[in-house]
């Protein structure tokens, strides 16, 4: 199979698709790999490496596209990508379509085969290609976090650990899966004080199991959610539903109740946000305040730490892109119940309900 590895052309996107060690895979199995030229440099992955590794460089976004049947990215094509998208074409890649119907729109016109990362599960319900880039988010929350909860950018002015003699910050996460189990270690490491809220009580044993005492869990309300946002310095919104827009679980009215200067972490806007007042913001222009709250909803978090972040992702992309090269996508999804649940779009047709009860749609195809 030809496989092309574009560009990223997000905002302040750094990650890429595959790694020179992928590539160096997909060789050996006799497949073609086109690279566009400096698609790896900002995760320290040089075209020389790439060629080293057995790949062919190209010039253009435009050439990757045109000549390969799979595309491997990062994050979803952005409107200047959608005219290369070719009838047919195998797209791998994160698209979390329930945040976006114009994308949702343009992949069905298209009429390409959309695998999403985000939805390959496995039977235990985990989700193996979002759960790194999950973890990488979790724990960067709280590293922003605690950056904006400084004075100067219109934060509280709090330390998070604290000093002798001074209470350390207060950290609520909503959601104890693997965005709030890693924010929550990030958070003890540092010495905040973190309460963790989720629905699941299996997961607030574990997570009562595993952490330090000034880790306390809490079950997932709209009191218990209203009575914390009062005081604590430091919001992280980790909550998933699998393909679907996050719940509301902090309405606009709420944050009357907050503190001047409360920081919140919306690590859910992929899907809509868990905040009522989330919208997606960049690397470039991370933050904005409403209501003297200072809002992070960053919506390519991990792209802050590409090398980090590439190498996490290759290691678990690279056993399902060699599937779906070695076998084709139709086969490989019906050898493999994991990508199988992958699939989002195809040729045109909505396959994954979850996106047509995003926008209550009916059954659609272009």
């Amino acid at each position: 199979m030809i496989i092309g590895v574009p560009k990223e052309i997000k905002n302040n996107e750094s990650r890429v698709g595959m790694t020179p060690a992928g590539v160096f895979e997909l060789v050996k199995y006799n497949h073609t790999v086109y690279i566009q030229s400096g698609a790896g440099e900002g995760s320290g992955f040089f075209d020389e490496d790439y060629k080293q590794a057995g790949a062919m460089i190209l010039d253009t976004i435009g050439q990757v596209y045109a000549m390969s049947e799979m595309i491997v990215k990062v994050k979803e094509p952005i409107e200047q990508e959608y005219k290369f998208i070719q009838k047919g074409q195998l797209v791998f890649t994160y698209f979390h379509f329930a945040s976006s119907e114009s994308l949702t729109k343009a992949m069905i016109e298209s009429k390409a085969v959309c695998i999403a990362y985000e939805t390959v599960e496995d039977d235990d319900g985990t989700l193996p290609i979002l759960t790194p880039m999950s973890e990488v988010a979790g724990r960067m929350a709280i590293q922003q976090g605690a950056k904006y909860l400084e004075k100067p950018v219109k934060g509280r002015g709090v330390l998070l650990g604290g000093v002798p003699g001074v209470a350390p910050g207060r950290v609520l996460i909503l959601g104890a899966g693997v965005v709030g189990t890693q924010a929550a270690k990030m958070a003890a490491g540092l010495g905040a004080h973190v309460t963790i809220l989720d629905v699941n009580m299996k997961r607030l044993r574990y997570i009562n199991d595993v952490m330090p005492s000034h880790v306390v869990t809490e079950f997932s309300n709209e009191f218990n959610i209203r009575k914390h946002i009062k005081t604590h310095d430091l919001i992280i919104g980790g909550v998933l539903l699998k393909g679907s827009k996050a719940p509301k679980l902090i309405t606009r009215d709420m944050l009357k109740d907050m503190r001047e200067g409360t920081v919140i972490v919306d690590v859910a806007v992929d899907q809509g946000g868990c905040v009522e007042t989330t919208r997606p913001s960049t690397h470039e222009n991370p933050i904005y305040i409403i209501n003297d709250v200072v809002h992070y909803s960053v919506a390519n978090m991990p792209g802050a730490v590409p090398h980090t972040s590439t190498m996490a992702l290759t290691n678990v992309t690279l056993p399902y892109i060699l599937k779906l090269a070695n076998m084709g996508w139709e086969m490989a999804c019906e050898m493999d119940s994991s990508l199988q649940k992958g699939l989002n779009i195809v040729q045109g047709e909505v396959v994954y309900k979850e996106i047509l009860e995003a926008f209550d749609w009916d059954e659609i195809t272009a």
